[in-house]
């Protein structure tokens, strides 16, 4: 089949490969002029290095994203340490494992800064929530991430130790928006890949730059399986006869004809592509609920160490100004001959992305100090501030069963990307996920 695919993101570019693989022409369509959508590096000459726009994190049970790896040929650059880090508020550490003993200890309720019968009552709230996650209650979706856990009596200490982060980093927002339903389904599927893989939970994170990982690998992989990629060509609209797709029209008014079209686009850039499609009102309703989120990556290059003790730190009570921090000498066996990179996240950072690049760097600045004993004498060689203001979505109260199915009626074509149905949510096991249901519908 000659085969286009819409976009250039990972759901795109595992799209193509995949494709591609089957003995199929292939042509991937990118508005912009690289590939990588938001998982990319950008080069600071000021330092001589290539930070990636945020740091971005692995489970175990992502089996498609590890899948195009595979394909790619860079499966090897990815760690999975089995440990994260606590840090208090004047340096204390404590490290968290997510298997054995330390697994043990926070089922058992034993998180940072819970004490006395909190224990007990985290224990028993925590083993609700997986109960309920399972077998979920009829009202899940009506009601707030944050109602959930007062429903089943979590304490608010084990919230500011562990809950709360855990929602911000599964569903890109804050406890009081998310839906319940958004954590307790992934909680269901982490559990349930967890068993059908034979493999523990775990965090990991890739040794190298975004694009040595997706973007460069992806291009080679292109060039040996044929695939033509034609960047700076916006597409205008998907073209559709008689309920089967003839190609599409791009921007600039070229027809391309094509017997399947994968449209792997942005949630928030799928308006007017569609309007062809005859469900398409329903798909830009789904648009319209899937509200924006915005996350703030800092990139950090200090003139000393900080003192960090594992590859990444949760800070205990961060406050919206800065939540993880990650050691990149470590994680990329990076020598610190100049500088030592750090690199930060707030997700959910509504009022700190109205900042100026000064500003946010002062105010996480600040808050490594009251962490970090060594850094409080630690001056800025060069900081570089990565605002995403669509970087993922919130999915509230109300919304479960809104994305769209990867299948439509129009024969030929289908939708990917992570706002489209999968088993999780924004995330770039998301993205793979869809490509591989986009790439069966085609295909089917």
């Amino acid at each position: 089949m000659k085969c286009l695919i819409i976009g250039g993101g990972l759901a795109g570019m595992a799209s193509a490969v995949w494709l591609a693989e089957k003995g199929h022409q292939v042509t991937l369509l990118e508005k912009r002029g690289s590939l990588g959508g938001r998982t990319i590096a950008i080069p600071q000459t000021a330092v001589d290095d290539i930070p990636d726009n945020g740091q971005h994190v692995f489970a175990s049970g992502y089996e498609y994203l590890l899948r195009f790896l595979d394909s790619i040929g860079t499966r090897q650059h990815v760690c999975f340490p089995g440990h994260m880090g606590v840090r208090m508020p004047g340096g204390e550490f404590r490290q968290t494992a997510f298997w054995g003993l330390g697994g043990l200890r926070i089922a058992l309720g034993d998180l940072p800064c819970v004490h006395g019968l909190d224990k007990l009552r985290t224990a028993r709230a925590q083993a609700r929530m997986f109960a309920q996650a399972i077998r979920q209650p009829a009202d899940l979706d009506q009601i707030t991430a944050e109602e959930w856990f007062n429903r089943v009596g979590l304490p608010e200490a084990a919230r500011k130790a562990m809950w709360d982060g855990i929602v911000v980093g599964l569903t890109g927002d804050k406890p009081a928006i998310s839906s319940a339903k958004v954590p307790a389904d992934l909680f269901a599927t982490g559990m349930r890949q967890a068993v059908r893989m034979r493999t523990p939970v775990s965090i990991g994170y890739p040794t190298v730059d975004l694009d040595t990982l997706f973007v460069r690998s992806s291009e080679r992989t292109f060039v040996r399986l044929g695939v033509q990629v034609r960047t700076r060509a916006p597409v205008r609209h998907v073209d559709v006869d008689n309920g089967k797709v003839r190609g599409v029209t791009l921007l600039d008014g070229e027809q391309i004809e094509a017997d399947c079209v994968i449209c792997a686009v942005q949630v928030w850039r799928v308006r007017g592509l569609l309007d062809q499609v005859p469900e398409h009102a329903t798909i830009y309703r789904a648009v319209e609920q899937l509200t924006a989120v915005p996350i703030v990556s800092v990139n950090l290059y200090l003139d000393r160490d900080i003192g960090m003790q594992d590859w990444g730190e949760v800070l205990y009570g961060g406050e919206g100004v800065l939540e993880q921090v990650w050691d990149r000498q470590r994680m990329h066996g990076r020598k610190a001959d100049k500088t030592w990179f750090f690199s930060t996240t707030v997700s959910a950072a509504y009022e700190l992305i109205k900042g100026t690049n000064q500003e946010i760097t002062d105010r996480q600045m600040a808050v490594l100090r009251r962490y970090y004993p060594a850094a409080r004498e630690a001056k800025v060689i060069h900081s570089h501030i990565v605002r995403m203001p669509h970087s993922t979505f919130a999915q509230r109260p109300g919304t479960a069963g809104v994305r769209p199915l990867q299948r439509t009626s129009v024969k030929g074509l289908a939708l990917a990307g992570d706002w489209t149905r999968t088993d999780w949510t924004t995330t770039m096991e998301g993205a793979c996920q869809s490509a591989a249901r986009a790439v069966a519908v085609v295909l089917a």
